[in-house]
């Protein structure tokens, strides 16, 4: 039996496909899984990126509108005149004293209508200010009294001759409103050269004996202070003195940050009527029409 050599293949033999590739080195399915993680991997990284973008790009233009929303508020706030609020002072006396009753009332809850009538403040005790048209702000305060309260500046450019009795009496509601008000009232326009000096009277770093002893010894033209001291140095002890006292201003157009002036707040509205004005020589001068109660 002769063999088989492997050029006795016929010529048209093909070799079956399976059998050809058989030979061929397998690489295993290791291969494939490395290389799906890896595209996981990719996959997470881009989604990650795209994801770190978008909050950037949201946190950039809420900055942008930001921006431009402050850059529209401020073109729109020079753009708008600014009109100050008509102030309650400016009204006719007999509006004031309306006005100057409620307030009363409201600092007296329990009293009845004859005993408030009592304390009542006069109509013709205040001022009538109407004549004045511009703001009444503390940088207006010394030709404010030049032109509405001619008596008060002439007595204010006088020599005081008694210790601790003023010819004013300024209430303000806070100790720095107390200090930028002293500061006006020492203007010389006001004072001249011959008038006295100007007390500066609240709580704050300031004890109620040291306030008595420097008026005892001092000869002043005006008080300013805050309600609570005044009242205090009024009721409480005989160093601050109405012999001398022709007017009493009240800083009412004055407004805090919750846009409250001196009567609207509770505290401060008690301690002027209870102890500034409700004191015993204070009404009495009033209701005699010897003091003249203005607001400002």
């Amino acid at each position: 039996m002769n063999g088989q050599r492997g050029d006795d293949l016929d010529d048209d033999f093909v070799p079956d496909e399976l059998v050809a590739t058989s030979g061929e080195e397998d690489n295993g399915p290791g291969d494939d899984i490395g290389g799906l993680l890896s595209a996981d991997e990719d996959a997470e990284e881009v989604a990650v990126d795209i994801k770190e973008k978008s909050a950037t790009d949201k946190k950039r233009k809420r900055r942008e509108k930001e921006k431009e929303r402050k850059i529209k508020k401020r073109k729109l706030a020079e753009t708008v005149e600014v009109i100050e609020p008509i102030s309650v002072a400016a009204q006719p006396a007999h509006k004031l004293a309306d006005y100057v009753t409620s307030m009363q009332a409201k600092a007296f809850p329990a009293m009845s209508g004859i005993e408030l009538g009592d304390v009542s403040i006069p109509e013709s005790s205040i001022a009538d200010t109407t004549i004045w048209t511009g703001s009444r702000s503390l940088d207006n305060l010394v030709e404010f009294i030049i032109t509405v309260l001619p008596t008060l500046h002439t007595r204010l450019s006088q020599r005081s001759k008694v210790a601790g009795a003023p010819t004013l009496l300024f209430i303000a509601g806070a100790a720095l409103r107390v200090a930028d008000a002293t500061r006006v009232l020492r203007d010389k326009k006001l004072r001249r050269e011959k008038g006295a000096d100007v007390a500066k009277l609240f709580a704050r770093h300031f004890k109620l004996e040291e306030h008595v002893s420097y008026l005892k010894r001092s000869k002043i033209g005006s008080a300013v202070g805050t309600p609570g001291r005044i009242g205090k140095l009024l009721c409480e002890t005989d160093a601050l003195s109405v012999s001398q006292l022709t007017h009493i201003i009240l800083d009412i157009s004055y407004r805090d940050t919750k846009k409250r002036s001196l009567l609207d707040i509770p505290e401060t509205r008690d301690e002027v009527f209870r102890t500034v004005l409700g004191a015993p020589k204070v009404l009495k001068g009033l209701q005699e029409g010897k003091i003249q109660l203005v607001l400002l």
